[in-house]
């Protein structure tokens, strides 16, 4: 299924990852501290700059690939691989499709270099329903007066720009949504508290607060009452890297759950060769490489430049559900050395994992997009 640049690819970020990020992703976690030493180092090998041309100063490779090194990073640190994921496919993505030349060489050369965008999306009272956004964008002349908040959003307090949505019309009523890039030192732009989590710890996560931020139609990204569908659009690729993300703590939770079993014994014999923790293993090895399969069959359907909606909402429904369950299932299998805090990041991975089913759309609104889908293929047909 995958060609040898993908399988050289993977050897590439592993080794990295084994060196850079393996041996201080327990100390992130514990410390919740945001990972700053990482930016240039995962800069410097493109993965900053994954869906950026190399006319900004990126290292662009396909869907596939980019699925693969979220995979591999989150393999052994969720919190980086959050940090990775949104950075690339919900703060470059919408600049990369959306921006102008102008927009574009002003912000992706730096985020290329390992600075921090940021999209802001989610409110209060606007979570899975985006479309009741109620930051406010409002003409006076010829700028933008923009009022409102955004909450958990990744990367908030190291982003140097955020792509926000606001509601561009006067009407209560009518729902139009425009998207701006909000620059940091934009007076009225502040940061929030820091969220303390359960999970995901070592990524930033805070409240954005817009208090009459005044721009100008240059900070407009693309045209007025595109933003609704800008998000969209932008959410079905982040779907893929969510998906992968959550590929990366199951395959990490496997990890933990098969070196467990071959290294422990009882009676002289390793306790995977029981059959109950066996079949356990074939299971979550199963899983695994189901959803693994619906990740990249969704990043070539993207590569393909085909309809992928459906295929990106089915593969982070999966991926995310079986990550729950294999982080669940590692933790019983090493019992209480995986209940503890330990050369086995079992309860870490488990902490982790809970954030696939809920960010970029709930496991919930998954199922409405792909029923919705099934239902409209059927009338057309």
């Amino acid at each position: 299924m995958l060609e040898k640049k993908h399988h050289e690819y993977r050897e590439r970020i592993q080794a990295f990852v084994k060196e850079q990020i393996a041996p201080r992703a327990a100390q992130i976690d514990l410390e919740q501290r945001f990972p700053v030493e990482y930016l240039k180092p995962m800069a410097d090998i493109g993965l900053m700059s994954m869906l950026i041309s190399e006319e900004y100063g990126g290292q662009p490779i396909d869907t596939v690939s980019y699925s693969i090194a979220v995979e591999e990073v989150s393999r052994v640190c969720g919190s980086t691989g959050i940090t990775l994921a949104a950075h690339n496919s919900l703060g470059c993505f919408p600049v990369v499709a959306f921006g102008d030349d102008k927009q574009k060489k002003r912000y992706l050369p730096r985020a290329a270099a390992g600075e921090m965008l940021a999209f802001g999306l989610t409110e209060p009272e606007a979570g899975s329903d985006a479309g009741g956004t109620k930051t406010t964008a409002e003409r006076k002349g010829d700028k933008w007066v923009i009022n409102g908040s955004k909450c958990f959003i990744t990367n908030a307090s190291y982003a140097i720009a955020t792509v926000g949505t606001a509601k561009t019309s006067d009407d209560p009523k009518d729902p139009t949504i425009s998207c701006f890039i909000l620059d940091k030192e934009m007076e009225g732009y502040s940061v929030g508290k820091k969220e303390n989590k359960l999970g995901l710890r070592g990524s930033d996560t805070a409240t954005l607060h817009f208090d009459d931020v005044t721009v100008g139609d240059e900070s407009l990204l693309g045209k007025v009452g595109e933003g609704f569908k800008q998000m969209l659009i932008t959410l079905d690729g982040g779907r893929i890297s969510i998906g992968a993300m959550a590929l990366g703590l199951a395959q990490g939770a496997l990890d933990c759950a098969l070196k467990y079993a071959a290294v422990t014994k009882q009676n002289g014999k390793p306790i995977g060769f029981r059959q109950a923790i066996g079949f356990e293993l074939a299971t979550m090895a199963t899983e695994i490489e189901a959803a693994r399969l619906l990740i990249y069959e969704a990043s070539m359907m993207k590569d393909a430049k085909v309809p992928f909606s459906r295929m990106s909402a089915m593969a982070k429904l999966y991926a995310s559900e079986v990550a729950t369950r294999s982080a669940a299932k590692a933790i019983e299998l090493l019992g209480e050395v995986g209940y503890y805090t330990g050369p086995y990041p079992a309860e870490r991975i488990w902490r982790d994992v809970k954030l696939c089913e809920i960010g970029e759309g709930t496991s919930e609104i998954q199922r409405l997009v792909i029923s919705r889908d099934l239902l409209k293929s059927v009338k057309e047909a």
